[in-house]
């Protein structure tokens, strides 16, 4: 049997050309015009041996017959079928040897030092002699000598690195992905002639003080890596949050990620105010106005008695410079400084520091949002996902068996979610069922709206209820009483709308949880806003002659010990004792599953609560850390012993960006609308705080406005820039429309990338398009020479006798 016939695409050189050289890779014109040319060279060897073949068919009608058909042939699933000189071309493509083999990794890394030298100057390819550069011409696709073409791009490799310095050839051969002894037998062949000699020269010849050195940077830099290792473990709840991945899904592990960044959120918030408020008074007392009552235990409940007189509340802090020894006056005025001095003044520093907090958390929040944004929402996203995951997923830096079941749960869990995504998008409902459902959903929501209309009267009407019926300082209990009427309801509403929800019978358990954080939200939110009328609008007017301050920051103190009280009893009550009852009364298996939107819900009310006392109580932040810490955990357990996961998978891509979404437009916003609106409108107590002399606490600056004025001519730039950026309203304005144009024309970036994406996406299919032309168009030219040499074989074996015969019997 004779072996198949090669294809080899032979072109020859023209000694007219007027450079005499061959173009080199790096020249994509040139490369690209000697393709065309060999492209046509092939076609018109191609269209010869057409011509030849034609003349010589009645001949060879049964061979003709067989391969007539031009197209290729197809394979039992419908597939082409290609020949092996074909598959061996396709084999030896880029795209499918980068990253399989040894001479592939080579290859690539010779790339890059040809990039190397060109960008340090040094002669180009073009420049070196023919036998030091690949070339198209010589690419043979008979030949299939893969150990030839390594040695050769090894050989080609060697001599771009000798023309590296020492620095960017050690730094190029530590990043390649070969084993170590590679790397050493690379790094000796490309090492100049004097190096080697002096390299074996000085072998054996190490002092103690080099090898104590060598032994230096080696520790140093074991150390380093060890460091690193470590710093990614200390990262708070690691392993934790990977576990709950793995076993919950990302739908219940956003929970505990936007736990997590509301523990950063306060943290940056709590620092400054230590810094600046907390810190500085606590180092300079003030004196105390009366006898400070002894510590009960009560106030750990009720936030009064002991707390009041501590750092605790803004009652405690003074309207004093610390700078100098001045006693607060019994009349209630306010220290004056020597003239000339720019003392430490308390109510400046009040006021200032909450700000900047403030707008650090805004920068912070908003910066979070939009990354999250891009993570979620990323432009030109794959659709092959699904591949991606089972191909692509796994680590194989993984070695501990603990480490690869937690892989292994995390990646099944993640396919499930995807599946789980892929299924509800393929189910449609009929026209009949699409109106049941309307129906079924605005009769919910009507009952929805009214319970919270009903709650917000409640509330209402028991604030209403207390400011007619004082308490005294020996009730503090009392108190207790309309923080425990907004927890009841805030969460006997969610279990109401819970079983609404049931009724609706959502398709996609996304929307299902959409819609719960939705109605949550409004009840909340709602309440709050019913709170701040009653704080401001009507416990103001009530205590006069009171720290109407203090009283505010304590009801929100009691309002937030009071929501963990009620979170813990939903926890024992609704995770515990259901899923024991469960177990032990009605026989099932079946575990409860974790409420996503109602725990989020209460982590943004606990937010919410944090940054509206933050005035009246710097020390929140704290309360709130605390908080957060013992609900992760609290959490966490519950969930490992008490909950399953949920039943319809589904994939959490955009939950945290509507997390963070929601902590910023309704929580941050409306707690800045309500703080400006204290801050600016309402006259502070005249009893208490630093700003008891002012008409309102926006004044502090007015008044640091005119100390820095006598100052002196030094700062006199500081008066401008309150005069004429803080209070005149043009410069907002203007960097209002600054904001707005920039997030403008992000949105167009935005927009103008997915346009190109897509017209690269486009771009993308016709090249496959065109690559499958190609290949085409060369398996039908190996056939046709296949066919035309078989021809001229058959000819040359019959003998002329049996030809002569064959003419006479015609």
């Amino acid at each position: 049997m004779s072996q198949s016939p090669a294809f080899v695409l032979n072109v020859l050189e023209t000694p007219e050309d007027p450079e005499g050289q061959e173009p080199s890779p790096y020249d994509e014109s040139e490369v690209h015009d000697s393709f065309h040319q060999l492209i046509q060279e092939q076609s018109r060897w191609v269209a010869e041996e057409g011509l030849e073949l034609q003349q010589r068919q009645p001949e060879t009608g049964a061979l003709g017959a067989s391969g007539s058909d031009h197209e290729t042939m197809l394979g039992p699933e419908g597939a082409p079928v290609y020949s092996m000189a074909t598959l061996r071309i396709l084999a030896s493509m880029p795209s499918r040897t980068i990253g399989r083999s040894r001479g592939a990794i080579i290859s690539q890394y010779y790339s890059r030092t040809v990039k190397l030298r060109r960008r340090a100057g040094r002669p180009q390819l073009r420049d070196m002699g023919r036998s030091a550069r690949p070339s198209l011409r010589l690419y043979d696709l008979e030949l299939d000598s893969a150990v030839l073409e390594e040695e050769e791009k090894r050989g080609l490799l060697v001599k771009e690195l000798e023309g590296l310095t020492a620095a960017q050839r050690d730094h190029m051969l530590r990043g390649m992905p070969l084993s170590l002894a590679e790397k050493r037998c690379l790094r000796e062949e490309s090492r100049p002639p004097r190096g080697k000699h002096r390299a074996q020269r000085h072998r054996g010849l190490l002092s103690c003080c080099d090898q104590l050195r060598d032994s230096c940077v080696l520790a140093s830099h074991n150390l380093g890596l060890a460091l690193l290792s470590g710093l990614q473990a200390l990262m708070p709840w690691h392993y934790a949050l990977k576990r709950i991945g793995g076993r919950f899904g990302s739908s219940v592990l956003s929970y505990f990620l936007f736990l997590k960044t509301l523990l950063a959120f306060n943290t940056l918030l709590l620092l400054p105010l230590l810094a600046f408020i907390v810190g500085v008074q606590a180092a300079f007392p003030p004196a105390p106005t009366g006898p400070v009552p002894t510590f009960t235990g009560l106030e750990l409940l009720t936030g009064g008695g002991y707390f009041t007189h501590s750092v605790m509340y803004y009652g405690y802090y003074s309207n004093a410079t610390l700078n100098q020894p001045c006693a607060s006056p019994l009349d209630g005025s306010q220290c004056t400084p020597e003239a000339g001095s720019l003392p430490y003044s308390m109510p400046l520093a009040y006021l200032f520091t909450l700000g900047a907090a403030f707008f650090i958390t805004c920068i912070t929040l908003v910066y979070s949002m939009s990354r999250s944004f891009g993570e979620s929402y990323r432009v030109g996203s794959t659709s092959g996902v699904h591949a991606i995951t089972v191909f692509c997923s796994w680590d194989y830096k993984v070695t501990q068996r603990w480490a690869t079941r937690l892989q292994h749960d995390n990646i099944r869990t993640q396919l499930k979610e995807l599946l789980a995504e892929w299924q509800s998008r393929q189910h449609r409902r009929s026209a009949c069922g699409q109106l049941r459902r309307v129906a079924v959903l605005g009769l919910v929501w009507l009952l929805c709206l009214g319970t919270t209309l009903g709650c917000t009267l409640a509330v209402y009407t028991f604030s209403e209820l207390m400011i007619k019926s004082p308490v005294s300082a020996e009730r503090e209990a009392v108190l207790l009483l309309l923080p425990l009427v907004v927890c009841l309801l805030n969460l006997g509403g969610p279990y109401l709308f819970r079983i609404l929800a049931a009724l609706e019978r959502h398709d996609s358990p996304v929307l299902e949880v959409y819609v719960a954080i939705c109605r949550n939200l409004i009840l909340k939110m709602v309440t709050l806003g019913i709170l701040c009328y009653h704080w401001l609008g009507r416990r103001v007017g009530t205590l006069k002659d009171q720290c109407w301050e203090n009283f505010v920051g304590q009801e929100l103190y009691r309002l937030m010990v009071m929501d963990f009280i009620f979170t813990l009893l939903d926890t024992l009550l609704g995770e515990l004792v259901w899923r024991l009852f469960s177990e032990k009364q009605l026989k099932r298996k079946g575990k409860p599953e974790f409420d996503i939107a109602g725990n989020v819900l209460e982590l943004i009310y606990g937010q919410t609560l944090t940054w509206l006392g933050v005035l009246f109580s710097p020390l929140l932040p704290a309360m709130q850390i605390i908080k957060l810490l013992l609900l992760f955990y609290i959490k966490k357990a519950s969930l490992m012993a008490n909950c399953q996961a949920p039943r319809r998978p589904w994939k959490a891509s955009h939950m945290s960006t509507v997390f963070i979404s929601l902590l910023c437009f309704p929580s941050f916003l409306g707690t800045a609308v309500f703080l400006c609106y204290a801050v600016w409108q309402v006259k502070p107590s005249s009893t208490c705080g630093p700003f008891r002399t002012l008409d309102t606490m926006y004044e502090a600056g007015k008044v640091w406005v005119r100390r820095l004025e006598k100052a002196g001519p030094r700062v006199s730039w500081l008066p401008w820039i309150h005069r004429y950026l803080v209070e005149d309203t043009f410069p907002i304005y203007l960097v209002s429309a600054l904001l707005l144009a920039v997030i403008y024309l992000n949105i167009q970036v935005v927009k103008g990338q997915r346009k190109v994406i897509c017209l690269l996406k486009e771009q993308i299919s016709n090249e496959g398009e065109d690559k499958i032309f190609l290949i085409n168009k060369l398996q039908r030219v190996y056939e046709r020479k296949e066919r035309s040499r078989a021809g001229r074989t058959e000819e040359a074996v019959t003998p002329p006798a049996l030809l002569t015969d064959g003419w006479d019997a015609q």
